[in-house]
């Protein structure tokens, strides 16, 4: 029920943001066109800002990061949705959704290194790597998002896995 409640808000969202900027968007309009009390937001979310991220999540955790094919479609599916995430990528307020991204991948990236690697910790060189990685990537991704609507998913996908520190590359066999 949760999981149906947290969509049903999201598809709002979505439906206001193709009319509209994010800065510009009001918890109590998010509320009006999903059809629910304030209190039903407050439970799913903590802002509007979680609720962007939270959309964004639901597609990035069924990409496989590791795979050119997969990571493509991913972003295919985010330029089926260019407004959102064009709008999304605008706001620079300080819950950004480049922040979120940012940690979001980071955080998969070491999990995925951790269990390859068969530690519980990395060193300071992985860790500066992993983060140097998903910043170019995320930042490149909302340079895409933003200005470039011509170059291929696919071509930036493996640009950028071209672009992936020495170090990654032999840890996840790329």
């Amino acid at each position: 029920m949760a999981e149906r409640t947290k969509r049903w808000i999201a598809a709002a969202m979505k439906r206001l943001m193709a009319k509209k900027p994010l800065d510009k968007i009001r918890v109590t309009e998010i509320c009006r066109e999903a059809e629910i009390e304030r209190p039903t937001f407050y439970y799913h979310f903590q802002d509007k800002y979680e609720l962007v991220a939270w959309i964004f999540f639901q597609d990035a955790d069924s990409t496989d990061i590791l795979s050119v094919e997969s990571a493509a479609a991913g972003m295919n599916k985010m330029r089926q949705e260019m407004l959102f995430y064009r709008r999304a990528y605008e706001d620079s307020s300080q819950n950004a959704l480049w922040q979120y991204m940012l940690e979001y991948f980071a955080d998969r990236y070491t999990r995925l290194a951790k269990e390859k690697l068969g530690v519980e910790q990395l060193d300071t060189q992985t860790k500066y790597s992993i983060r140097l990685y998903c910043y170019g990537t995320v930042g490149m991704t909302r340079e895409w998002v933003l200005q470039d609507n011509i170059t291929p998913a696919e071509v930036i996908v493996k640009m950028m896995f071209a672009s992936m520190p020495e170090r990654l590359r032999q840890i996840f066999n790329l």
